[in-house]
């Protein structure tokens, strides 16, 4: 089951930037009114109204308001992390709203704080993720062969540091290098070696922000060969090498 840690309804002035920053948890922000850009991993989003950005636990992003903008926001733990700790990103609600009409529950439930409200709350988180993995059209994909591509997610997400063989995982999750890769990128949205690439970018941001490791150290550490490689995809990715991220105050 799902955990609500926190709600909030809220909104920025025009210009308002919110810096890189992280969480241990998921979080949800969903755009009320406004538009303007947000960051999410190395990957940089639009939001408008009735739009929503799902963000990974340990994700850097940051959030940029052109305009005025309303948003209600929450963050939690998820009873179903692998079905959903791939989708950094900013998705459309449906026609109906369904996931605005999910989080305006969430946000009644936790200003009336009703008898067993927290219950409430917690099983309208997991009807919240459940319903969002519908919307991203995961559960197509995930049945009846997915479950060995989640566990090759699951292998990459907790060994992208070291040295990860596409084919072997290819192999062992049955499938052909080829049908490999086309089913990962229906998954995850990216291809393994994209998806591999933005978690080690990932985590040599954090390491850029919360240390003063050398680049040589937070290269190997992060899961690069080369010194050279790592600072060449930094730079292409963020636009910054790694030392003027470091030096960077927004970053």
């Amino acid at each position: 089951m799902g955990r609500l840690l926190f709600l909030f309804h809220t909104d920025h002035p025009k210009d308002t930037y919110i810096q890189l920053h992280q969480h241990e948890c998921y979080e949800l922000v969903y755009y009320l009114n406004g538009n303007g850009t947000t960051m999410i991993g190395s990957t940089q989003y639009s939001f408008k109204p009735n739009t929503f950005a799902f963000i990974a636990p340990r994700t850097l992003h940051d959030e940029r308001h052109l305009i005025g903008s309303e948003l209600l926001f929450i963050g939690f733990h998820c009873g179903q992390d692998g079905a959903i700790r791939h989708l950094n990103q900013v998705f459309e609600d449906d026609e109906k709203h369904t996931i605005r009409q999910l989080m305006f529950r969430m946000e009644h439930e936790f200003t009336e704080q009703q008898e067993n409200f927290f219950e409430m709350l917690n099983l309208l988180v997991t009807e919240l993720t459940t319903q969002i993995h519908r919307l991203v059209g995961l559960n197509k994909h995930i049945r009846p062969g997915g479950g060995r591509l989640k566990y090759a997610m699951n292998f990459m997400d907790e060994h992208f540091r070291q040295r990860v063989s596409i084919e072997t995982l290819a192999r062992m999750s049955g499938y052909s290098y080829d049908r490999f890769r086309h089913l990962f990128k229906e998954t995850a949205g990216v291809s393994p070696q994209q998806y591999l690439q933005n978690k080690r970018l990932e985590y040599a941001k954090s390491l850029l922000l919360h240390s003063q490791l050398p680049i040589s150290v937070i290269s190997q550490k992060s899961g690069f060969s080369k010194d050279s490689q790592f600072c060449t995809i930094f730079k292409r990715e963020t636009g910054l090498t790694p030392l003027k991220f470091r030096k960077t105050p927004a970053g």
